[in-house]
């Protein structure tokens, strides 16, 4: 299954935002957005309706994806409003786990509403939010399902038709009823782009519930993690295993010879690692095998690439470390102005 009514990202701008608190059922962090005179309400989950209840986020001040330029180059300046995306790589789609967004073990969890400043998630949101409503040219970018236009006022801010975004939190690995919505690259996010800086906020949400380890197909809890909790070592924080990491990658060869592209790896563990069956995967998912490889504790190798599969395009991408379960061990990305420099290796 997959979001009932879609997916896809609301450009615009942010006017006004409203908090909620303990009074209500569920609540959200309700943000009111126009774009091509028209408006939208977002509805934040900042509460999960069962145990844990406290949301899993992370903020990036200085976010920097390929994403971004993807955003501004299809969408171009003019466009205001909500755009549907297929739910495949290579696009414009959120994917927590296989976009390389950022370090999913850097989630925290956190209260929606606690005494004191800026200790709860109510209070981190209006940070950001209330900075893109005093900026004249912040661009909000909010990711999820749609709503509407429904035949009635918006319930929040009372603008007609109501109309608006939820589902902005991460998409795949729910359980129970929630599970029907699961789907890969369908997940929700914030982004705000403050041009003049050049400046890009990234926010993140996810349930604790909610698994990190999914099916490419279905995004469901891989049955091999199914009755384990699905954020190991401390339950409230994501852990993913990676004693192989992805530590460089010459994405720009000189000359014209994509053979000549590779990615370095370094086993980070005490424990020799045999690479049989794991697999370097591009941004489209094309895949390069790591049959014959093998590293002992702190080794250090270069793999070379044929050019025949898996590619780093110099326009940005992200470069994903399998295992031979498939599960995702190491990812990266990088933009297109980390490529410019032909002949170099970025280090990740």
């Amino acid at each position: 299954m997959s979001l009932d009514q879609g997916y896809g990202v609301l450009k615009g701008r942010v006017v006004d935002r409203r908090l909620e608190g303990e009074e209500d059922d569920s609540p959200h962090y309700q943000v009111h957005v126009k774009a091509d005179q028209q408006d939208y309400r977002l509805a934040i989950n900042v509460k999960s309706v069962q145990q844990p209840f406290d949301l899993l986020y992370f903020v990036d001040n200085d976010f920097k994806h390929p994403i971004t330029e993807q955003l501004i180059d299809e969408l171009g300046n003019n466009f205001f409003g909500f755009k549907y995306l297929p739910s495949k790589p290579g696009g414009m789609a959120l994917d927590y786990i296989r976009g390389n967004l950022f370090d999913i073990n850097k989630m925290k969890p956190l209260p929606f509403n606690s005494p004191g400043t800026e200790n709860d998630l109510n209070e981190i949101i209006d940070l950001f939010i209330k900075r893109a409503i005093n900026s004249n040219e912040a661009v909000l970018y909010a990711f999820g399902e749609p709503w509407g236009p429904e035949n009635k006022p918006d319930k929040i801010f009372r603008f007609s038709p109501g109309r608006g975004v939820h589902n902005i939190h991460m998409n795949q690995g729910s359980s129970g009823k929630f599970g029907r919505e699961n789907g890969v690259w369908q997940d929700g996010g914030l982004l705000i782009h403050f041009p003049s800086r050049n400046q890009w906020i990234g926010a993140f949400f996810a349930f604790q519930s909610q698994s990190f380890h999914t099916d490419d197909q279905n995004g469901h809890t891989l049955p091999s993690v199914l009755g384990t909790p699905p954020l190991p070592l401390d339950p409230r924080t994501p852990q993913i295993d990676a004693e192989v990491r992805i530590i460089a990658a010459l994405v720009n060869p000189s000359g014209d010879d994509l053979s000549k592209e590779s990615v370095t790896l370094m086993n980070t563990s005490p424990q020799p690692v045999d690479l049989s069956g794991w697999v370097l995967a591009d941004r489209l998912k094309q895949k390069h095998s790591l049959n014959d490889i093998s590293l002992d504790p702190g080794e250090v190798v270069t793999v070379p690439l044929t050019g025949k599969n898996a590619q780093l395009g110099n326009n940005g991408g992200i470069i994903t470390l399998l295992n031979q379960q498939g599960i995702k061990v190491d990812g990266v990305s990088y933009t297109k102005n980390d490529a410019q420099k032909q002949g170099w290796m970025i280090v990740f």
